[in-house]
């Protein structure tokens, strides 16, 4: 008999999407086996008219899918690794991660061709304090209006919101057949996406050895190493989505190059930074930006 894999996940449109990707991959990979995905309700996914920071942050869209990891009703769970806290529940792991799309964020308007080309007293919606803090640094002139919900349901928004524009993480866009609607991917020394942000993880438990060797082929090392350092960053400053906190991690040709931007939420105190080493320092690096960051928190830059 076939050997059923149940896979969790959130049941909006662009997890299913990306549940979907991990599937086939596997079904093409191992068709002696067969694979089933599970929708799984989180609280994230039931209040919309809150800011995440404002309801208890990342942790909202995994919690309900980690529990029924944990106790063996479903075999893996697939996750926007950006959505993942930066340290998980105990007993799990993340088995493979796939490669990454551009993790850049995405500037999606019906009037402006640039996010420099909004004028003051322009409205941006976004529901993240990262972009916010980052936003207003680079024009403190625009109204950022609170927004959440589906990448369709936020494009939708423009109109019924009278928007002038909206930032969105490229990755979903593109996934969801969006990526038309683009008028400007954001530079990253304007815009550091989330840490994790285009990535797709695999979350297995962690003594799942069947699990991590069926996973091993369509882990992508790079990505998973990328993922892995912006991660441990993430967890030495803590504050999830309720710290406005930029990291952003590429390694090529035995080079770690890193950007991060923490500040407030009202722009007017941003650190950013930009540094490239050989991958063979990135603990040292980890480690120096790691002090930096936490005396800027320390000095009330952050709120």
């Amino acid at each position: 008999m076939k050997k059923i894999w149940i896979i969790g996940t959130r049941g909006s449109k662009l997890a299913l999407k990306q549940t979907e990707i991990v599937m086939k991959r596997l079904e093409r990979l191992y068709p002696d086996n067969q694979f089933s995905i599970k929708t799984i309700k989180t609280t994230g996914d039931t209040v919309w008219d809150k800011p995440l920071h404002v309801i208890g942050g990342k942790g909202l869209f995994v919690k309900e899918i980690e529990e029924q990891l944990l106790t063996h009703e479903i075999d893996m769970a697939v996750h926007s690794m950006k959505d993942l806290p930066a340290e998980l529940e105990a007993g799990l792991a993340i088995g493979a991660v796939l490669e990454r799309e551009d993790p850049r964020d995405a500037f999606i308007s019906l009037t402006y061709d640039s996010m420099k080309d909004i004028r003051p007293g322009g409205r941006i919606g976004t529901g993240s304090l990262r972009r916010k803090a980052q936003i207003l640094h680079f024009n403190k002139g625009i109204e950022v209006v609170p927004l959440r919900g589906n990448v369709d349901t936020r494009i939708k928004k423009l109109t019924t919101q009278a928007l002038d524009g909206i930032i969105l993480a490229f990755a979903g866009v593109k996934r969801m057949g969006f990526e038309d609607h683009v008028k400007e991917i954001l530079p990253l020394d304007i815009m550091v996406p989330s840490s994790g942000q285009g990535a797709i993880g695999i979350e297995v438990r962690r003594d799942d050895r069947e699990a991590f060797a069926l996973l091993k082929p369509v882990n992508h090392d790079i990505s998973f190493q990328e993922v892995t350092i912006e991660r441990n960053l993430q967890a030495k400053i803590g504050g999830g989505c309720h710290v406005p906190l930029g990291i952003n991690v590429t390694i090529s040709k035995g080079q770690l190059t890193l950007y991060v931007s923490l500040g407030r939420e009202d722009g007017t105190h941003l650190m950013k930074d930009k540094h490239t080493v050989d991958i063979e320092k990135a603990d040292e690096l980890i480690s120096d930006i790691s002090n930096k960051l936490s005396l800027f928190m320390n000095k009330g830059h952050v709120t």
